[in-house]
């Protein structure tokens, strides 16, 4: 290290420290009294757009005229579609992306069904923009199939869905991702019925047709494919449920409706997760089940919960995420109690384990039918879904705790063993770690006429699995360790040519480098290595000329990096990644820390309006609103303890 850049790093670690416990400061105010942190989890307009299409479908209109009682909510979520709506008319999945033709389709129909007129100059203009993008043949199928439910797209150009597919053989139904697994047995309920919704008096989609353009499924190209093989399929599906034995059908719906309510037991909702939990209201009533029946009730319910109505907004979460967010600033704190040796954060930490400890899953879920033999444990995204534990958050938690001191260390103890057993049960046949189960990786499946919304499969991913070496390590699983061993091989095949890896669950390869390089430390992976060499030049070439790093989700579209605007979470986790590579002293990370510095606010947290988490890529992307928080933390504490030589004036 040059004397220059080494007086200049040392400078800089002060004003990093005393940034960093004003962050600290921020995000243990955040704490909820119960001990764990939530953030709000927001994403685009679809969800206010479903909210109103289900509430056509729960109340329908009488006589032709809708008039449902909760017209003044549907009024809400009008305004909240509206006041994002693009100046060429139409609606994006992420905030500053273009228009997309799914989520367009979706808003004209719920702002038209909720009576805007058909004249109004924003309607025109998203008409317009639908025609632009295609018409509405061109949305993805389950905005078709949505529409099909009120006979507004034909069903026979819609996907079939049937409830048989619970007999299908080979675990059919598990090598599904588990939020499709959700959304196909609850969806396959509602069509068993192929419902017509009534719509208002005169109310049609006829407008947004484009002419010459057939409403029928695309086939592909070379007639010997797998798309062509399910298009097939399903021209005999549809027959099938014409003509097929009622018997069986009558047993497959009775199997659907054991098979969605026993996973609405302990759980806040249907995979507790949007889709799948509008899908089980409508499929209850389907299935007859009174608005009174505790089951309506309590599916109704916990779809209320995710609205956000605060007087200033209407809003739609897809879901709650308190394991996450509790696990990443639990472990963000630690980390700065780590930097700032007078314990400032003990309290907050205990009651945050505490709160963890609680959270375990302890009974056997969809996971299981893959690995029958192995202890149920871990932890989910949720408040409560026993059914699905994720191994992220799992990795997340297992770093957080390393990091925090439960009340009753014994249980913490046992608790470790059990979630490092599971997590290391979960480990794919390639060596990696995907998010809900194990080796879901039939890529066949990928052409099923309803796979379009890019989340069909669960497949290992380089992000997981960096975090899962991490987490390894942290219980000292080391480079030795079979498992490690085999996650390190994933990664180093996995790494992209230039250098960055794939972010599954981040945006995007920014993401994904940061975790993989923290894994192969963890792992004990030298970082002179030329995998570790080629991922820190990549980073430094991506810097913006502000000195923080973005991507766009656009680089999910390309296959490959997208620049964007520098954000607070993105500039983390390069420098995170950077200095787990062993660059501690570059301008890139002087740089990277100085941008994190000028755009602190005073209250200690920093502003970001993009969205850099991942939902499904190139369909639903998600605004983490603490992610601008805890990973600046995470990124300054690791900046303060290797960034610049120690000295006294450097303690907090």
């Amino acid at each position: 290290m040059s004397t220059s850049i080494a007086n200049l790093l040392d400078t800089l670690t002060t004003p990093a420290a005393h940034a960093l416990r004003r962050a600290a400061d921020c995000i243990l105010s955040l704490q909820d009294s119960a001990g764990y942190w939530c953030a709000d989890l927001t994403a685009d307009t679809t969800l206010e757009s479903d909210y109103i299409l289900l509430q056509l479908w729960m109340y329908p209109p009488q006589g032709g005229v809708w008039n449902p009682p909760t017209r003044p909510l549907i009024d809400k979520a009008v305004r909240s579609i509206l006041e994002r709506q693009l100046p060429d008319g139409g609606f994006n999945i992420y905030v500053k992306g273009p228009s997309e033709i799914s989520a367009t389709v979706k808003a004209y129909f719920s702002l038209k069904a909720a009576g805007v007129p058909m004249d109004d100059p924003r309607l025109t203009r998203a008409r317009e923009r639908i025609l632009a993008l295609g018409g509405i043949q061109s949305a993805n199928s389950y905005v078709k199939i949505n529409l099909s439910l009120f006979d507004m797209y034909p069903r026979e150009h819609c996907p079939s869905i049937p409830p048989e597919v619970m007999f299908l053989p080979g675990n059919f139904l598990y090598q599904m991702s588990a939020w499709t697994r959700a959304i196909v047995v609850s969806l396959a309920i509602v069509h068993s019925s192929n419902p017509r919704r009534p719509v208002p008096a005169g109310f049609n989609l006829d407008e947004l047709y484009k002419p010459g353009v057939s409403p029928a499924f695309r086939p592909a190209e070379s007639f010997f494919s797998w798309r062509n093989f399910f298009l097939t399929a399903d021209r005999f599906l549809k027959f099938w449920e014409k003509h097929g034995f009622r018997a069986l059908r009558r047993k497959a719906l009775a199997a659907a409706e054991k098979w969605v309510l026993a996973r609405c037991e302990n759980s806040d909702g249907l995979g507790a997760i949007y889709p799948p939990m509008m899908y089980a209201i409508m499929a209850l009533d389907v299935l007859g089940y009174p608005p009174e029946h505790p089951a309506s009730q309590e599916a109704r319910y916990q779809f209320d919960r995710l609205m956000i109505d605060d007087g200033k907004r209407f809003l739609f979460q897809p879901c709650f995420s308190p394991i996450w967010d509790t696990a990443i600033a639990g472990f963000a704190v630690g980390e700065a109690q780590s930097v700032d040796h007078d314990a400032f954060a003990a309290p907050a930490l205990r009651h945050a384990a505490d709160w963890i400890l609680s959270k375990e899953v302890r009974v056997k879920g969809d996971w299981s039918v893959k690995r029958p033999k192995t202890e149920p444990s871990g932890w989910g995204f949720f408040f409560r879904n026993d059914h699905y534990p994720d191994i992220d958050d799992t990795a997340m938690i297992l770093l957080a705790l390393s990091r925090a001191q439960a009340s009753d260390p014994s249980a913490q103890k046992d608790c470790h063993r059990r979630a490092l057993n599971w997590i290391l049960d979960m480990q794919g046949g390639d060596g990696g770690w995907a998010a809900f189960d194990v080796d879901n990786n039939w890529e066949f499946l990928n052409h099923v006429p309803f796979a379009d919304h890019n989340a069909m499969l669960d497949p290992t991913c380089p992000d997981i699995t960096g975090r899962v070496l991490e987490a390894l390590g942290a219980h000292e699983l080391g480079s030795t360790h079979p498992a490690v061993k085999r996650g390190v091989d994933f990664l180093v095949r996995n790494q992209q040519p230039e250098g960055s890896w794939y972010g599954r669950w981040g945006v995007a390869y920014i993401y994904g480098t940061c975790l993989a390089l923290r894994g192969l430390r963890a792992s004990g992976y030298d970082n002179r290595e030329a995998a570790v060499l080629r991922a820190g030049e990549w980073l430094r070439a991506i810097q913006n000329a502000d000195g923080g790093w973005g991507e766009s989700c656009a680089s999910y579209d390309q296959g490959c990096f997208v620049p964007a605007e520098s954000t607070p979470s993105q500039t983390a986790w390069a420098l995170m990644g950077l200095i787990a590579g062993g660059d501690t002293n570059s301008l890139s990370v002087q740089h990277g820390v100085e941008y994190l510095l000028e755009t602190q606010r005073p209250d200690g947290s920093w502003d970001e309006e993009l969205a850099t988490g991942t939902g499904f890529p190139r369909v639903f992307y998600l605004n983490y609103h603490y992610y601008r928080l805890y990973f600046p933390i995470l990124a300054l504490s690791e900046f303060v303890k290797h960034g610049a030589p120690q000295t006294g004036a450097n303690r907090l």
